[in-house]
């Protein structure tokens, strides 16, 4: 995880200022259920439109993975009112840019135009909430659109493959278990009534979070947003089922075999969030330790690991407090030329012992308290990642108003709190490990170039 550096010093004049700049978010709800948060931002004439549905890999389950990202794709497939293809195009004819990404545990969809367009993207987004026509024909071609990016993603890159392999590993049973693309068998099974099931069932309003951001009126966008999605129908929504995670009983490890050129390794404990943690400081705690670890040029992995013992050619720490469920706090690294995967993993497991083992000096603390607050203040310079801060949290369940605590909840984090989750959560017993070693490039490529026997692979 990357941290911007900069000193305390400079740390809370731009924070001040940025924060008298923009006013607080406006809060509205509509009669059919969809949720309007609207932040203001008037130091340019543009406005940000993101649409965030509460649904996305952790919502599926065995035999339909990667249905959410596969939907993302036919959003843009059209309606009636809107044929394949209009919606992107009557976007950039008024000077805008748009997009979608599904993750774990959302859906959205955004774009970004000058402050008078704002209905464009209004009635565009309204119009295929709920009419998308799906016809099989574009969904085939979808699929196998989808199915080529998992190859080119996935399959044929060793580092994601082998992250695909240790998260499959790390969870048994929790929906993170399956990633994001969905898996290969899946995919080519995947049937239209299975989408339009999903479609109905998710993407309505009250499943739904608006999230507006930039020069605008939020009484205004209030009133647009009425005109233009208060019409639609809700859904009926069944929650999804729990699915805890089971108790880990001891440490994991897996090889992942695949052409590469260099070996990799990944390190991951398993951790609470904001929306599961017992003690509301720890996740802040466990924010401030990945920054020890990997807070810049003056963080531990970097100085020890990379440039005084030289061990890693690359190495790194991160961790993502606003998942929906437990997470995993991770480390990953390549070793450096002269060593070896064995020598990587004892230097990381090395830096995790001293935590447990060590306060951290209040100096180093300070240090890394002002990296993790620039990181996330310098976000609000952009219109763009101050909705997707307010979308997310509401999306997986959280407050938005959690965002003005932030700077205060790291600023309160203490030496013994973060030795704390050290102790508790950077244990073995939650510790899983995947090594990929590489096999030779040139002699996989040959076999992949031999006419095709009786076998079938990806």
């Amino acid at each position: 995880m990357r941290r911007w550096i900069l000193s305390i010093s400079l740390l809370f004049l731009p924070f001040t200022l940025l924060a008298q700049e923009q006013a607080a978010p406006h809060e509205y709800i509509l009669k059919n259920g969809l949720k309007l948060i609207v932040k203001q931002d008037h130091r340019a004439p543009v406005v940000v439109s993101q649409i965030w549905y509460k649904i996305g890999s952790s919502y599926e389950h065995s035999g339909i993975t990667g249905i959410s990202h596969v939907l993302e794709h036919m959003m843009f497939k059209g309606t009636k009112k809107h044929p394949s293809g209009e919606f992107s195009r009557l976007i950039s004819e008024n000077g805008g840019r748009e997009n979608a990404f599904t993750g774990d545990d959302y859906t959205a969809y955004f774009q970004q135009l000058e402050k008078s367009r704002l209905a464009v993207s209004f009635r565009l987004e309204a119009d295929r909430m709920r009419n998308l026509t799906l016809p099989n024909d574009e969904f085939l071609k979808e699929v196998r659109v989808v199915m080529e990016e998992r190859r080119l993603r996935t399959d044929d890159k060793p580092k994601s493959l082998t992250y695909e392999q240790f998260i499959a590993a790390a969870y048994i049973n929790s929906p993170y278990h399956n990633p994001v693309i969905g898996w290969m068998n899946d995919l080519e099974n995947l049937e239209i009534n299975d989408l339009k099931q999903w479609y109905q069932m998710w993407y309505a309003p009250n499943n739904a979070t608006l999230i507006v951001v930039g020069d605008v009126e939020p009484d205004k966008v209030y009133r647009l947003a009425k005109k233009y999605f208060g019409r639609l129908k809700p859904s009926k929504l069944t929650p999804p089922k729990p699915r805890l995670e089971a108790e880990q009983k001891g440490l994991r490890r897996i090889i992942v075999k695949a052409p590469a050129q260099l070996p990799y390794l990944i390190m991951g404990y398993k951790v609470p969030v904001l929306t599961t943690s017992q003690e509301e400081w720890e996740p802040y705690a466990l924010d401030v330790l990945a920054g020890i670890l990997d807070g810049g040029a003056s963080a531990r992995i970097a100085k020890d690991l990379i440039r005084d013992t030289q061990i890693a050619a690359s190495a790194g720490a991160g961790y993502d407090m606003t998942a929906r469920l437990e997470t995993l706090f991770m480390l990953d690294g390549t070793p450096a030329q002269s060593h070896t995967i064995a020598e990587l993993e004892a230097a990381l497991r090395k830096q995790i012992q001293r935590l447990r083992e060590e306060p951290v000096t209040p100096k180093e603390l300070a240090r890394i308290k002002a990296q993790v607050v620039a990181s996330n203040t310098y976000q609000l310079d952009s219109v763009f990642y101050q909705a997707m801060q307010v979308g997310t949290l509401e999306t997986v369940g959280l407050d938005w108003r959690l965002l003005d605590e932030y700077v205060d909840r790291i600023h309160s984090v203490t030496p013994e709190q973060v030795q704390a989750v050290a102790k508790k959560y950077l244990i073995e017993d939650r510790l899983t490990i995947a090594e990929l070693v590489p096999l030779p490039i040139e002699t996989t490529q040959r076999q992949l170039a031999a006419p095709a026997g009786g076998g079938h692979g990806h």
